[in-house]
């Protein structure tokens, strides 16, 4: 399907940029200076070339009254989300590797925020880390937001340019010399974006046209206008966005932020649309990419294929997350309310949902729908990742909220379980560093409220003050430490081993759910070939030792 295209064009003489600004009675691009009036087209459309633009040409949007604004649709902002916009050339790199990207069964996920995930905060620098990633067996390096947000430090979920990379982490070019490096070791890429809402800094969408509007609500004010009548340059916006990552950028995969939280009442769902534009570039260029969404609601019908579902690839189950949680720490606090049993964790493993229509106490009725005929491979699932380590007050990771032996058995279930596994950076060395909530906003009055607000999101007790989210200290003391002494580099290697044997076995985890036995609070999965034994409780069971765990081949 053809749509309108937002943003620059670079051209053989210059720059085509158009942006769709129907509240403007004029509007202009200001290179060095200069004005170039855009000319009005069909639909609040503005469009112009500029001769003699180019690579690395800075500009802003005039609006009429000189005030001049950076493109929402710019593929680079390297002075940050209020500077000039910058054209970038995705075509000037020169890849080194053709990558055809893996089975879905092959993923396993490890998820990093780049800014914290080395010391420099880089995307060059998480590349130069990339060789002990694949050394340890995950398979699919996933990176939190990079588009960019207000300030230098963020998680990347209060993104505003949906089209650029954050310039502190190198900007457009390093996260295609990241791809790069990930590829050549046989990795691939995943990159999580947001399309449910834009950040409170920086956005200056609505400004130019109604990408907002009120007939829905979401945790973060207005919803975006997907579906009224002037919502296919909305869109538009979004879709183009998730396709330029898979094509100029050669990612393997989309993980889709809170699709719960897209609201789109339309006969055709955006996050439907996304899978069927991804499939079909993916077809015309011989790879596999996968779709992955979050979704809150335990809803199948972001499995199932259209017309009745969206087509994503595998969703995120925190069930099992909460099960495990819950479990192994008592911890009782919001949606962990509904958790706590030993068969729980043991559905989880055989099903994937623990709810699927039975009642919730947290959420006061009915949650999730069943999973017949899903395979294991649809499910991505975790003992930790960036929510349930960053929305508690203190950002406490697992590693210092149960006993040191707990963290193998744990690791057995997750990594040999049955959905695909993902680990969130450090947790396969116990990091004891804490991955807490930061931000940079340069708004007083906002950052005031984000430092008040966020106590009412935080998922369990903590004692004490919490940590500032504007203090900088915050964002240092949750940059990893990469340990590898002592029993950090044991449970490392723990870790690998289990990869290892997940390598071995992925066809058989991949193809049914485990047989799932429990004694108290210890389990067995069997599958053909493969036993996994993993004790949840500083107690004997099903001839484990307290903490103990098994694995047995053939």
């Amino acid at each position: 399907m053809s749509r309108p295209a937002h943003g620059p064009e670079i051209t053989t003489g210059g720059v085509r940029f158009r942006a769709w600004a129907p509240r403007a009675e004029r509007l202009a691009v200001r290179i060095d200076g200069v004005d170039h009036p855009l000319a009005p087209a069909p639909e609040g459309w503005w469009t112009g070339e500029v001769r003699g633009a180019g690579h690395g040409t800075r500009y802003q949007l005039v609006l009429p009254g000189g005030r001049a604004l950076p493109d929402p649709a710019s593929r680079a902002q390297p002075d940050g989300v209020h500077g000039a916009s910058e054209v970038f050339d995705p075509a000037r790199h020169r890849w080194r590797r053709a990558f055809a990207g893996l089975p879905l069964e092959a993923l396993v996920f490890y998820e990093l925020h780049v800014g914290t995930f080395t010391a420099a905060g880089t995307l060059d620098a998480a590349a130069e880390a990339l060789p002990g990633l694949a050394e340890l067996g995950v398979t699919c390096v996933e990176l939190m937001p990079v588009q960019p947000f207000a300030g230098a430090r963020n998680w990347g979920y209060d993104g505003v340019q949906s089209w650029a990379v954050h310039a502190a982490y190198g900007g457009p070019a390093a996260l295609q010399r990241f791809v790069d490096r990930a590829h050549a070791l046989g990795l691939a890429v995943c990159l999580d974006v947001v399309y449910n809402h834009l950040g409170p800094e920086g956005n200056y969408l609505p400004q130019l046209a109604p990408y907002l509007t009120d007939r829905h609500r979401t945790p973060w004010g207005d919803g975006l206008d997907l579906d009224g009548p002037d919502a296919e340059p909305v869109r538009a916006y979004f879709l183009g966005a998730a396709l330029q990552w898979v094509r100029d950028f050669r990612v393997d995969a989309l993980r889709l932020d809170a699709t719960h939280a897209i609201r789109d009442d339309g006969p055709r769902h955006l996050v439907a649309e996304l899978c069927d534009e991804v499939s079909a570039l993916a077809r015309r260029e011989g790879r596999r990419i996968h779709v992955i969404a979050e979704n809150d609601d335990n809803d199948r019908r972001v499995l199932d294929p259209p017309p009745a579902g969206w087509g994503c690839s595998a969703v995120w189950a925190d069930d099992l997350h909460h099960a495990l949680h819950a479990l192994v720490t008592g911890e009782r606090e919001r949606y962990l309310v509904d958790f706590g049993a030993p068969e729980q964790v043991a559905r989880a493993l055989s099903e994937g949902f623990v709810f699927q229509g039975e009642r919730s106490a947290y959420r006061g009725g009915p949650h999730g729908t069943p999973v017949a005929g899903l395979a294991p491979s649809r499910f991505v699932a975790c003992a930790q990742n960036h929510d349930q380590i960053g929305n508690r007050p203190h950002g406490e990771r697992l590693a210092a909220l149960v006993p040191w032996p707990a963290l193998e058995p744990i690791a057995a279930l997750v990594l040999l379980g049955s959905a695909l596994p993902l680990l969130f950076m450090g947790e396969e060395y116990g990091e004891t560093r804490p991955f807490q909530y930061f931000t940079s906003h340069g708004d007083a009055a906002l950052a005031r409220a984000v430092s008040e607000g966020r106590r009412a999101e935080h998922i369990a007790r903590g004692q004490g003050e919490p940590p500032d989210p504007q203090d900088e200290r915050t964002f240092l003391r949750s940059t990893l430490s990469h340990r590898r002494d002592g029993r950090h580099g044991a449970l490392r290697e723990h870790h690998r081993r289990l990869l290892e044997v997940r390598r071995r076995h992925r066809d058989a985890i991949a193809a049914r759910w485990p047989e799932v036995a429990r004694d108290g609070a210890a389990f067995t999965l069997r599958r053909p070939g493969l036993t996994v034994r993993a004790n949840l409780s500083d107690r004997a069971g099903a001839g484990l030792g307290p903490w103990g765990w098994s694995v047995s081949e053939g």
